[in-house]
């Protein structure tokens, strides 16, 4: 899926105190990140979507959209917003997923239990995925790595023929591969 065009979708979502019909295409021209988790009402979820609420600034300077996914429906969202003093600064769109058809095609979908393992994707403007991870629910994210990793695909997109080495932030020094290798060999 890396390099490859993003599987589309159109969904219910709670948004802004509604819930309305969103599509994947709606953000083309702008980057994405996806944010796949098991289930509203749980104990790790809060702790990441509300870490994501506290850097949805950030990400929105950085000219990024966030989709938080569960097998949820619109309504289990909104309840949960409404009964959460974390989930209620989230400013960001909340789909719904109730069949699993998102999360089968993004591959997070645990066919036994009927709900998703924490997936993060990032989709470029071009709606190609440049960076996905997919990891055991017991196991949080981290809202800064995952806008590190936004950073540096948005830098190599910006700067043709450089690359990020390990644990990269702005600022800092890339590689030109084949240049930084000569003399060093």
């Amino acid at each position: 899926m890396i390099n490859k065009e993003a599987p589309e979708f159109t969904a219910e979502a709670f948004h802004k105190n509604e819930i309305k019909k969103i599509s994947l295409s709606d953000y083309k021209g702008k980057w994405v990140v996806l944010l796949f988790y098991p289930a509203d009402f749980t104990f790790v979820c809060p702790t990441e979507l509300g870490e994501f609420a506290d850097h949805y600034k950030q990400l929105k300077e950085l000219g990024a959209e966030v989709l938080s996914i569960s097998t949820d429906t619109a309504f289990v969202h909104k309840a949960w917003h409404d009964t959460s003093d974390t989930i209620r600064k989230i400013e960001y769109p909340m789909v719904a997923d109730p069949s699993g058809k998102i999360c089968r095609d993004y591959g997070t979908y645990i066919e036994d239990e009927g709900i998703s393992l924490r997936g993060t994707f990032i989709i470029d403007p071009d709606g190609k995925v440049k960076n996905m991870d997919i990891h055991d629910n017991s196991i949080g994210r981290s809202a800064k790595e995952v806008i590190r990793k936004l950073q540096a695909a948005q830098f190599v997109r910006e700067h043709k023929g450089e690359v990020c080495p390990a644990s990269w932030t702005p600022g800092e020094k890339t590689l030109k591969p084949g240049l930084d290798l000569v003399g060093k060999i």
